[in-house]
């Protein structure tokens, strides 16, 4: 291996645990930033051993990542009883919250868009309390599913190098 070959996957694996981070406490886009490890080490070391086929596998599952955030937190708010007002408003909250309330509006922007958009709609305090619960929930999942994705990404990777 040599010393541009090392320091390229020193700065992956940082990329990596910067993507992991992220994925947990998010206030940038973990898997981006998984995928930019990658990228980052192929531009350095060189692409011999990451060719077009895994580019777009790793793009598919960063794909995946965003589709399960989403669908996570959908399900979880109609699970906990909200209805498509509070789906909206929780789409609406993350855009809004994140502007509003910095890195953690990711958070408190669907649960008070949830709440907000049930409201609205005429459902009663409880029924938009649980559907703000619910876009806690739908967090958790994607999380985990998004940490499984990236795990998956960086496991890939390095079956690779």
């Amino acid at each position: 291996m040599t010393p541009l070959t090392t320091f390229a996957l020193v700065l992956a694996v940082l990329f990596f645990i910067a993507g992991f981070v992220f994925t947990v406490f998010p206030v940038l886009p973990g898997i981006l930033i998984i995928f930019a490890g990658m990228l980052v080490y192929g531009l350095l070391a060189g692409f011999e051993n990451l060719g077009l086929l895994f580019f777009v596998g790793q793009a598919v599952a960063v794909g995946l990542s965003y589709l399960a955030d989403y669908a996570a937190g959908v399900w979880a708010v109609k699970k906990y009883g909200g209805s498509s007002a509070a789906v909206w408003g929780s789409i609406i909250g993350v855009l809004a919250g994140i502007f509003v309330f910095g890195p953690f509006g990711i958070i408190l922007g669907p649960f008070l868009g949830a709440v907000a958009g049930e409201i609205l709609a005429g459902g009663a305090p409880s029924r938009a309390l649980r559907a703000g619960i619910g876009t806690l929930v739908g967090f958790l999942g994607a999380t985990g599913i998004k940490l499984v994705i990236g795990a998956g990404m960086v496991v890939w990777f390095f079956s690779r190098v």
